[in-house]
């Protein structure tokens, strides 16, 4: 779900086993992704997952880092990490903005243990793209959720799309 001239790609691990049967982003009623996407204001209101493929129209695209495997991250082998597939993607698409919505896929694409990894921006671009690190909207993250690092993504991707309108 990318195209070129995005100003946010979010990227995922894999998708749960409930998304994967609903063959639809975040589609796990406990996940808090749609809900946290309207309460930032990247999204005027809250999507539902199956309508995940009007993200375009607001600037953002969704992927994952482990696009043909489903289920917690703990479960994935090893070989279901495709980071280099990510990589061709953004140079393709070059979004503005890349936000990894978990450490653990920030992690494996950038080769970094997740405890060297803070929310909020990454010191280093990504394939030229500013890279962020998210808190997970999971169920299974949910005592370690801070809204904080959201917001400050939100906040900078309304900067960037000043920036481009002003042609800066």
């Amino acid at each position: 779900m990318l195209q070129p001239g995005l100003t946010l790609v979010l990227v995922g691990t894999a998708p749960s086993r409930i998304s994967a049967r609903a063959r639809a982003y975040y589609a796990n009623p406990e996940n808090k992704f749609w809900r946290v996407l309207a309460e930032v204001g990247l999204t005027p209101r809250q999507l539902a997952p199956r309508e995940y493929a009007t993200l375009p129209q607001y600037g953002i695209g969704l992927t994952d880092v482990a696009k043909r495997h489903s289920g917690v991250d703990s479960a994935l082998p090893t070989e279901a990490w495709a980071p280099d597939e990510l990589r061709a993607k953004l140079r393709h698409h070059q979004p503005a903005i890349v936000a990894f919505t978990s450490k653990r896929g920030a992690s494996e694409t950038l080769g970094l243990p997740t405890g060297k990894l803070p929310y909020g921006p990454q010191l280093l671009p990504l394939e030229g793209t500013e890279v962020w690190v998210l808190p997970s909207t999971s169920p299974l993250g949910h005592n370690h959720f801070q809204l904080g690092p959201w917001q400050a993504l939100a906040d900078r991707v309304r900067e960037v799309r000043g920036e481009r309108e002003m042609g800066t």
